[in-house]
């Protein structure tokens, strides 16, 4: 297997320089506009990441929480390497596909499914999960919207789903203002906060019960690996840059590393900043009141301010699904690219869209809110592991990638991948065996079940490509007999056409038509016998006559009689239809012709022509 020894900055300045006159450049995402698009799960992540730390540490008391700051720094730690490792991943593997890509060319086939199962079990968990915690938000500040939560997450998907079918720059141009208000939110948080020697207010807690434990005090390493494991979610959506590189635009290289660069550095910012605010501040986790909303309390006051950070919360939460609609779509066009996956998900439409892989990620998270009732507490213990496992293959891979290119400092960047695989491997067992009762047992059962439906597509695709001799020379063609089969029930410009198109296309051109031992369809039979021999076009009228009332099953048992008695004869169906002016009047028709090619298409090897004449 081919190992690229390119080196990231050079095949970065190697890139094409843009072209003006090519309009799909339009389409693609600059690198503040990619930052916008695909950074939403990321900066999302401030909101339940550093809580979850919190929370696991209350269970050692006060002193646990001490040890909020450590944590959080090592998670920045292992930030660092991430945003460095995928910086390196977007150079090398210039396509996308992130874990996938890199597990495709360094660790084998069944590693790379695994890790593109990963990522998809993440990105559809993500859109439902983010989904439900924008409108749990939304409906804790009017409890009276709590009874149509299902419709109002269903409402948000569609309205994501929407604007992502216009085109991710459409998305970003969207999206570009709730991020900056978020982010502008939580660093002006933060700053206030630094310079605050007490809280401002109390109110936020005041009225609920603390969950700190009393008499703990032991901190044992398993407690703070739960609560690295658990801050880890913070991480999510770090790699979501690196499998969208092909929506970026010329240099696209260039303009991911720098949109991934701004990613970590903004969300370590916020990451530890918020951290620092609750070891100053001795915040506890308080039921009902979230450690972000405890912050902006206490740095700014029960005010204005303070609602408008969680307003912009609410609203990030909500739409950082549209992480998922930039990553996953690149991520499906690659495994159907790669014969794993059907191949409509390749297609682009307008736009650079691709509207499949939108509209399959919009089923399923549908599918996920209605059986969660749009409850974030029954999605989240499945969140996040899938994105740990893809973290840990493409760590691997990228070790694999240094020892094999051999570069000047690539045992550095060795161990940096390699001791990034640790943490995050660690992080994903961790995270797994603590929910694995919660929910978490449902994601390691559905990893290997995506791994087999990848691998039962591939092998039909490799059928369908040896029966065709994909690869392979192909015999020269050459002329065979041909009859064309026309089915026709009446008299009409319809009927001219058809007959004239099948002259063209075969030597021998039959009218078939089916009748009814029934009065009213002999007189009817009687009336078109007469008047194609008023007509007279040199084609003759076949009477096909069925007992039942089938119409596609006695033409396809006249093309096998066809077929059998001309063997070598090339036998052709053509099916005359009209074309509705209008859209709605496609009701009006009586799909005689979708009836026809339905039967002739599964009992016979007959060719179907399809002859749509427009009624304009």
């Amino acid at each position: 297997m081919s190992v690229p020894t390119v080196e990231p900055e050079a095949q970065a300045a190697d890139e094409e320089p843009p072209d003006p006159a090519d309009p799909a450049e339009r389409h693609r995402l600059t690198a503040l506009a990619g930052f916008a698009a695909l950074s939403l799960d990321a900066m999302a992540s401030v909101a339940y990441g550093p809580e979850a730390i919190v929370l696991v540490l209350a269970a050692a008391g006060a002193h646990g929480l001490g040890f909020t700051l450590p944590v959080t720094l090592a998670i920045a730690a292992l930030l660092a390497v991430l945003v460095a490792s995928y910086r390196q991943v977007i150079a090398a593997f210039p396509d996308g596909g992130g874990s996938y890509a890199v597990a495709r060319t360094h660790l084998g086939a069944r590693t790379s499914l695994v890790a593109a199962a990963s990522l998809v079990l993440d990105y559809v968990l993500n859109v439902a999960v983010a989904v439900t915690a924008g409108v749990a938000a939304l409906t804790s500040a009017f409890p009276a919207l709590y009874g149509e939560r299902l419709w109002l997450c269903l409402a948000v998907l569609v309205l994501i789903t929407g604007v992502n079918l216009r085109g991710i720059v459409e998305s970003a141009r969207v999206f570009v203002v709730p991020t900056v208000v978020f982010v502008g939110s939580i660093l002006v948080l933060i700053g206030v906060g630094l310079f605050r020697s007490a809280p401002v207010s109390t109110a936020a807690a005041a009225g609920h019960a603390s969950v700190v434990a009393d008499n703990a005090t032991a901190v044992g390493a398993l407690l703070l690996l739960k609560a690295f494991a658990a801050g880890c979610s913070a991480l999510t959506g770090v790699e979501a840059i690196a499998n969208a590189v092909p929506s970026f635009r010329v240099p696209r290289v260039r303009r991911a590393q720098r949109a991934e660069v701004a990613l970590g550095a903004v969300l370590g910012v916020m990451l530890i900043g918020l951290s620092v605010l609750i070891s100053r501040f001795h915040l506890r986790p308080v039921s009902g009141v979230t450690v972000l909303a405890q912050l902006a309390d206490a740095s700014l006051g029960h005010n204005w301010a303070f609602y408008v950070i969680q307003f912009a919360t609410t609203i990030l939460l909500a739409l950082s699904a549209n992480t998922s609609f930039g990553g996953l779509p690149v991520l499906l066009k690659l495994l159907a690219r790669d014969n794993y996956l059907p191949h409509v998900f390749a297609l682009k439409a307008d736009r650079q869209v691709h509207r499949h892989g939108v509209l399959a990620l919009a089923a399923v998270s549908a599918a996920l809110l209605v059986f969660s009732g749009g409850d974030t507490n029954t999605l989240v213990p499945l969140f996040a592991i899938g994105v740990f496992v893809g973290f840990t293959i493409a760590q691997v891979g990228m070790v694999r990638h240094w020892r094999g290119s051999r570069r000047d400092g690539w045992r550095g960047r060795a161990l940096l991948n390699g001791f990034g695989a640790l943490l995050t491997g660690v992080a994903a067992v961790v995270v797994t065996a603590s929910k694995f009762e919660e929910g978490a047992w449902l994601v390691v059962l559905t990893l290997p079940l995506l791994v087999a439906a990848f691998t039962a597509v591939h092998r039909a695709y490799a059928r369908i490509g040896e029966r065709l001799g994909l690869g392979r020379i192909p015999d020269p063609p050459h002329r065979d007999r041909s009859v064309v089969i026309v089915p026709v029930s009446t008299l009409s410009r319809l009927t001219s056409e058809a007959l004239t198109a099948a002259t063209s296309l075969g030597d021998e051109v039959r009218a078939v038509t089916v009748c009814y031992p029934d009065p009213e369809d002999r007189a009817h039979l009687h009336a078109l016998e007469s008047a194609w021999a008023a007509w007279d076009p040199g084609v003759p009228l076949v009477r096909l006559t069925c007992e039942r009332r089938s119409l596609g099953r006695p033409i396809a048992a006249y093309v096998r009689e066809v077929a059998a008695a001309e063997p070598g004869t090339r036998v052709t169906v053509l099916i005359p239809e009209t074309e509705p002016e209008r859209l709605w009047q496609r009701l009006l028709q009586n799909q005689r012709g979708a009836v026809v090619a339905h039967a002739v298409r599964r009992e016979t090897d007959a060719v179907i022509c399809r002859l749509r004449f427009r009624l304009s």
